[in-house]
């Protein structure tokens, strides 16, 4: 039996997901090692504990009392929970009853963390979505410069043959209209100039930005840096790269309409995947913001074209931004709620290998 019990416990500690057992007051009978590395809680420091110290999450323990009471099995798909922290992290949970000998009123729970295959299914929808409207927008556009050039064209011959310059007043209306439609289609298109390879210390780039906004007098916004001074100078286009940092800093500064609260972050992820391509070393760059937040009718079509959460803003800002990153083989990302907006910017620091 003992060498029984010393096979199921080798079993159970191959296993990806984490397996909790827990006895009919919550506290923890055992824990596999995926479920160690999940909670961050050794085994031995578990077993004893209730299970509130490992994570928090009100639909879960809802679903935990139920199938303790109906001792019948629940599951919960993408829930969210708190663990060592304060992490919050997306799971699939089985909560299972037990009616083992030794285990006779005991729950088995066996938890599969999913917030990467949720991030890379968002990612894939996000590109598939801006692929279709960039193409949607390159039909338009091409339908709408043609026409503005004659119009333009029309009203310089039609000024070259006024002598009276309160009637060119008019045609210069017509050239100055034409030509700021020109530039907001240009605008729709996004860059159209490759990265210019060059070593960029993005520290330098977010103390650049930080300035620009700074010297602004009309604003009273507190930075706050938390910098990684490890981090390597890499290939890339700073003036793109300063262009999407000043784009989301500016956007920030405006939500807490000149007065707050910004932080700049910069750290390294390992082993992180981008586009269904795995690299060893990403930049993370956080700018965060304690403003409203991002109004949930816009959260679902932010990097649109188009779309602004500002009457004076032209909505091209953030589709721009996330196009000069996809340049550069990145992403970016946001997480919001009241009191929290958070942009991160991830860029490979180099060449990845596709991992599906």
């Amino acid at each position: 039996m003992r060498h029984l019990e010393m096979n199921t416990k080798e079993l159970l500690d191959i296993l990806n997901c984490a397996v909790l057992v827990l006895d009919g007051s919550k506290c923890v009978v055992y824990m596999n090692q995926s479920g160690e590395m999940l909670f961050g809680q050794s085994h031995q420091r578990a077993v004893g504990e209730s299970v509130v110290q490992l994570l928090r999450g009100d639909d879960f323990f809802e679903h935990l009392d139920l199938a303790m009471q109906q001792r019948d099995p629940h599951s919960l798909r993408e829930c969210v929970v708190e663990v060592a922290g304060g992490e919050l992290i997306t799971i699939d949970c089985i909560l299972t009853p037990l009616t083992l000998e030794q285990w006779p009123q005991h729950l088995l729970l066996e938890f599969q963390r999913v917030d990467r295959q949720l991030r890379i299914v968002r990612e894939e929808q996000m590109i598939h979505q801006q692929q279709a409207i960039r193409e949607l927008v390159r039909g338009i556009a091409h339908e709408i410069k043609n026409p503005l050039g004659g119009l333009r064209g029309a009203a310089q011959l039609l000024e070259s043959e006024l002598d009276n310059p309160e009637l060119k007043e008019y045609t210069q209306i017509i050239i100055s209209e034409a030509d700021r439609l020109k530039n907001l289609v240009n605008g729709m298109l996004g860059p159209r100039t490759l990265p210019r390879a060059e070593e960029v210390n993005i520290h330098e780039v977010l103390e650049h930005v930080r300035h620009l906004v700074s010297t602004d007098m009309a604003t009273d916004i507190h930075f706050v840096r938390d910098y990684d001074p490890s981090i390597p100078e890499f290939q890339g286009d700073r003036d793109q790269l300063v262009q999407v940092v000043l784009n989301i800093v500016s956007n920030a500064v405006r939500a807490l309409e000149n007065v707050g609260e910004v932080q700049l972050r910069t750290r390294i992820l390992r082993q992180f995947t981008i586009h269904q391509v795995r690299y060893r070393h990403v930049l993370k760059i956080e700018i965060c913001d304690n403003g409203p937040g991002v109004p949930s009718h816009l959260r679902d079509k932010l990097f649109l074209p188009m779309v602004s959460g500002h009457a004076e803003g032209s909505g091209l800002g953030l589709a721009i931004a996330q196009s000069l990153v996809r340049r550069h083989n990145g992403l970016i990302q946001y997480e919001s709620v009241p009191g929290c907006t958070c942009f991160s910017i991830l860029i490979p620091l180099e060449n990845g290998h596709a991992s599906r």
